[in-house]
């Protein structure tokens, strides 16, 4: 199998032929798929602020994925090839562009990051602060009512859980995140400060400015351009929520359904706006998307966010034990700072986006087949070896 169908793995968006410098990362991409590791990605790089890498490969509907494709759809009743414009979910690559759309309105002096959320939501029972919620600390992580499936698509019944909520450990002394929680918090927060829900605030306040293909709780449209979710092993499910009644299970198994793929590629999860885990993005708007962060705020001439507030997202916020993912974590205010000073963030699955300040690059690979980060890890040994 090779990476894509025609040319579309060996040139960037629009047809400009893949520039030789990185040419090491074009041939990792498609030997992916040649292994049999991949079956349907896109890869989307920035360097120097400029778009220098747009790889599509693989298909949209591989067998097993676990749903039928409308007939009417862009790839046809019997998938097809993976688009540039071909969305999917990335699971927690999104938290921080639910956190974007909260920063956004601390950067326009709608809130406080040291606001007690309860002062913005009232009947909140956690004391925790915005800045608390955005980094991690604010000690909900588990949803505390146990629900069906069906509840992803009820947003007033899951924040009402989470309102009534007592914390599993004082908000701000230790961190866990926040797997699902995540953006129910942030997303009610920004609703009640604005008025408007996350994924049309998402759309007319961030997407729309910097052109970013990607959103919360999609259309009928939009939802046609999706690319099925499958497992690269049959028992990836069991194996991601980890110890039974550990945190990470009990915060990963409810609402049930997050890691089952007939719930994954339905209408519910599309449609639904569950911003901790159900952003559907192309890598072109993630990588534009930091790229903008990594200016300082500013895409095409665009200024969303000020250089402070930028400075102020991207710094770490926590440094110590994440009780969720059983190691050492540094949180900004909403991304995972690394060792090598970059920030972004990874989804389970494999899907990942970031900007790596030192090296001047940002970097969004998005992926349908539910596995671990070593192809993404692949890429970016090839893409280092470039620079």
């Amino acid at each position: 199998m090779t990476a894509g169908t025609g040319d579309r793995a060996t040139r960037n968006r629009g047809g400009t032929p893949v520039r030789a410098r990185f040419a090491a990362v074009h041939d990792c991409f498609h030997d992916l798929f040649d292994s049999g590791r991949e079956t349907g990605a896109a890869l989307a790089v920035r360097y120097d602020g400029q778009p220098v890498l747009d790889l599509t490969g693989g298909s949209t509907r591989p067998a097993g994925a676990g749903s039928t494709p409308p007939a009417d759809g862009p790839h046809g009743a019997g998938g097809g090839a993976w688009r540039p414009d071909t969305l999917v979910n990335v699971y927690s690559v999104g938290k921080p562009v639910a956190a974007l759309c909260l920063l956004l309105l601390v950067d326009r002096g709608r809130l406080d990051l040291d606001d007690p959320v309860a002062r913005h939501w009232p009947g909140f029972r956690t004391p925790a602060t915005v800045r608390q919620v955005l980094a991690h600390t604010a000690g909900l992580p588990v949803f505390p009512v146990p629900r069906p499936s069906a509840a992803l698509g009820d947003w007033a019944l899951l924040v009402g859980d989470l309102a009534a909520a007592e914390p599993e450990w004082e908000p701000g002394t230790v961190a866990g995140e926040h797997a699902l929680t995540y953006g129910h918090l942030v997303g009610e927060l920004v609703r009640r400060v604005d008025g408007r829900a996350v994924g049309r605030f998402l759309a007319e306040e961030i997407a729309g400015p910097w052109r970013l293909d990607l959103g919360f709780g999609l259309d009928t449209v939009d939802q046609r351009r999706c690319a099925d979710l499958s497992y690269g092993e049959a028992g990836w499910p069991v194996t991601t929520l980890g110890v039974p009644g550990s945190l990470r299970e009990r915060a990963l198994a409810n609402p049930a359904g997050c890691l089952d793929t007939a719930v994954l590629n339905s209408p519910l999860w599309r449609g639904a706006e569950i911003p901790a885990v159900n952003l559907h993005a192309t890598a072109t708007g993630l990588a534009r998307l930091y790229g903008g962060l990594l200016a300082g705020g500013t895409l095409d001439g665009v200024r969303l966010f000020s250089t402070d507030l930028v400075a102020e997202a991207t710094r770490v916020q926590y440094d110590g034990p994440d009780l969720l993912l059983e190691s050492r974590t540094r949180w900004t205010l909403g991304m995972r700072y690394e060792e090598d000073g970059s920030w972004g963030m990874g989804g389970i699955g494999g899907s990942c986006a970031w900007a790596d300040p030192v090296r001047g690059y940002t970097l969004a690979y998005t992926t349908a087949r539910l596995a671990g980060f070593d192809r993404v890890e692949a890429l970016v040994d090839a893409l280092r070896s470039c620079l």
